[in-house]
């Protein structure tokens, strides 16, 4: 039986994701890729992976993560957000993402669910048991610009760490992701 092929790309696009917030990219930062071995060990362990981000910043910092809806854009078939993920203990800010959406094949409760923004992208599809594969597309060492700068409480120039990665949902790309942590050395 031949796959009729996806109508979206099959990797996430930096720049794609990025210019859905920002008119200039060197807002956010400057992105440099790397590999898994030139990044700090807590960050290599936060991203260097095809996990879901929510259960292992959770893992990570010992602790439920709640969700900051920053911005959002709503078409009639995508959905993207800008948020941020902190710990349900105190607060804290673990990770900066802008995620986009494709809902055509998504169950419509799901869409509510992440359209209702008081819950964390990847919990939303674990609770649904959405048939989901996440792959990583690229990791990358990020100079904080102004605005990721003032969000992850840094100072502009600071050195963070992300990684782009795709989530299939129900055996298609559904799910274009940016991520980008905190760790303790942050």
């Amino acid at each position: 039986m031949l796959e009729t092929p996806s109508r979206r790309p099959s990797t996430p696009d930096l720049g794609t994701l990025v210019r859905l917030f920002y008119p200039a990219a060197e807002t956010l930062g400057i992105f440099e890729q790397v590999a898994a071995t030139d990044m700090p060990s807590d960050a290599a362990t936060l991203l260097a992976h095809d996990a879901h981000m929510t259960v292992t910043v959770e893992s990570f910092h010992g602790c439920s993560v709640g969700v900051q809806v920053l911005e959002r854009l709503v078409t009639d078939s995508h959905y993207a957000r800008k948020i941020l993920l902190v710990r349900q203990t105190d607060g804290g800010v673990v990770q900066y993402g802008i995620m986009r959406v494709c809902f055509e094949h998504l169950a419509p409760i799901v869409r509510q669910q992440i359209e209702a923004e008081d819950t964390p992208l990847g919990r939303v599809l674990i609770n649904n048991n959405v048939l989901r594969r996440v792959r990583l597309a690229a990791l990358w060492r990020v100079t904080a610009g102004p605005d990721l700068a003032e969000l992850l409480d840094l100072p502009v120039g600071q050195i963070v760490y992300g990684r782009t990665a795709l989530i299939e949902c129900n055996g298609e790309p559904g799910v274009e992701l940016l991520e980008i942590v905190t760790t303790p050395a942050s």
